[in-house]
């Protein structure tokens, strides 16, 4: 039986930065992988999926040419090659990884990977044990009883990079990150969309502003919006599917050629002998304390499969976090109170820290800033104006309680506020901060004027 000081069960960004860590720090390393390394988010998420969208960007710039001054006489898409290019994307990633193992001397070992007690995993039919093992098995798709996914007419996120003819139609349901991102994109190339979502403003969890800001692009970019509403029923027998639809106004039919269900997500949980071990879960999470334990001795969990947003820095760092306790590293529990969120849709969106809606309920007494980007001269030039940064600090002692930005590319802006808020920086000492001229992130310094009262340029 070979002998590991660490495995880690699962290869995405959870997983796989999980075992380079824990070999950077002297530890003997094996990573277990059923089916391609760099997991969901690599292969079939976050990368894939961000190569859709630029190639919707493009055709949107396409489009939109005469507003640049530019004539393109001729020009239309190929939609099996813009699938075709995101999955290019994905395998050239994959292979990264594949490099990152060799590189760190990680043994990667193929197939479906078990628990067993006494510190074992069985990886079909074959034996393996470490000092500690780390379960990284991430999440797919959620399914609900009403919203069954057959893989063609109603289907998940993976199915929704991978058609192989553009639907005329489609109905998403669900507007998370998940949900918007495939909204826009299929919406940018042509297809009629529309968005059904229980709850009364899209990007539920997103500041109130953000949300009624968002909607308004989505409506002006065509997208039929169904906000307070589900989809009670689906039927599929007919060419489209038939979607009966609760608003608040009664029920609504609508018809589709593709149904995608983004309603969130599942834990992989199943069958990877959590019970044989007699690991603790609840609520389909597995449990642990702050340095990614469970209640096993030698036993730990990351990623999706633990309470937490479900996001892949979020596995990275607990997964660093976990093997630099294991090897006696001092290290400091995550904050989950700063941890960056992005949507990457048209306009894209990111935030961190709280809203104003729950800064008030805290019992804070707020200064809020907000800077649009129709007075950003950057925004301007790049024919991006939609959006704004807002942000919130505490009166009293000058923190900054949160930062919301929707706008043209944003999601690289957010760090920013992540690092100022790590550091405890205050209002005043961004606002002293010189930002360079023209960029989009002057918004942030602009915005916490705003709060200030020492505004410029509104």
């Amino acid at each position: 039986m070979s002998k590991y000081d660490v495995i880690v069960l699962g290869s995405g960004p959870g997983g796989y930065v999980t075992a380079i860590r824990a070999s950077q720090l002297g530890l003997k390393t094996a990573i277990v992988e059923k089916e391609s390394l760099g997991g969901v988010c690599l292969n079939w998420g976050c990368i894939p999926t961000k190569a859709l969208l630029k190639s919707a960007q493009v055709f949107d710039y396409l489009k939109h040419a005469d507003s640049y001054g530019l004539t393109v006489k001729e020009f239309d898409k190929d939609f099996g090659k813009v699938v075709e290019r995101s999955r290019g994307v994905a395998d050239g990633m994959s292979k990264g990884v594949q490099f990152l193992m060799k590189k760190n001397k990680i043994e990667v070992i193929n197939g479906f990977g078990k628990l067993k007690p006494g510190k074992k995993v069985d990886v079909d039919g074959k034996e393996i044990s470490a000092d500690h093992i780390i379960i990284a098995t991430g999440a797919r798709s959620r399914e609900l009883p009403n919203l069954k996914q057959d893989g063609k007419k109603v289907i998940g996120y993976r199915e929704a990079m991978t058609l192989k003819t553009q639907p005329k139609s489609m109905i998403v349901v669900g507007s998370g990150a998940i949900g918007v991102e495939f909204a826009h994109f299929y919406n940018s190339m042509g297809t009629e969309v529309t968005i059904v979502e229980f709850l009364p403003n899209l990007v539920p969890l997103e500041d109130e502003d953000v949300s009624k800001q968002f909607e308004r692009s989505f409506k002006k970019a065509g997208i039929k919006v169904m906000t307070n509403s589900s989809v009670e029923k689906l039927d599929t027998s007919g060419k489209l599917v038939k979607a009966t639809v609760k608003t608040a106004k009664g029920e609504e039919t609508l018809e589709a050629e593709i149904v995608l269900s983004a309603v969130g997500i599942a834990s992989n949980l199943e069958n990877i002998g959590l019970e044989d071990v007699g690991v603790v879960t609840d609520k389909g999470k597995i449990m642990v304390n702050d340095w990614y334990q469970t209640n096993i001795p030698g036993y730990y969990a990351i990623g999706d499969v633990v309470p937490g947003p479900a996001l892949a820095h979020v596995a990275s760092a607990e997964g660093i976090t976990c093997v630099e306790k294991i090897a006696g590293l001092h290290v400091e529990p995550i904050d989950y109170g700063n941890i960056p969120g992005c949507t990457y849709a048209s306009p894209e969106i990111a935030s961190v820290g709280m809203t104003e809606k729950q800064a008030k309920e805290a019992g804070y007494e707020i200064k809020v800033g907000k800077f649009p980007f129709s007075a950003s001269g950057k925004a301007s030039a790049s024919g991006e104006k939609d959006g704004f940064v807002k942000v919130i600090f505490d009166a009293k002692y000058g923190e900054w309680l949160g930062c919301h930005m929707i706008g043209a590319g944003v999601t690289d802006m957010i760090a920013e506020a992540v690092l100022g808020r790590k550091l405890e920086t205050t209002g005043q000492e961004v606002l002293k901060a010189i930002h360079p001229h023209p960029t989009m992130s002057e918004a942030v310094m602009e915005a916490v004027a705003d709060a200030y009262g020492e505004v410029i340029h509104l």
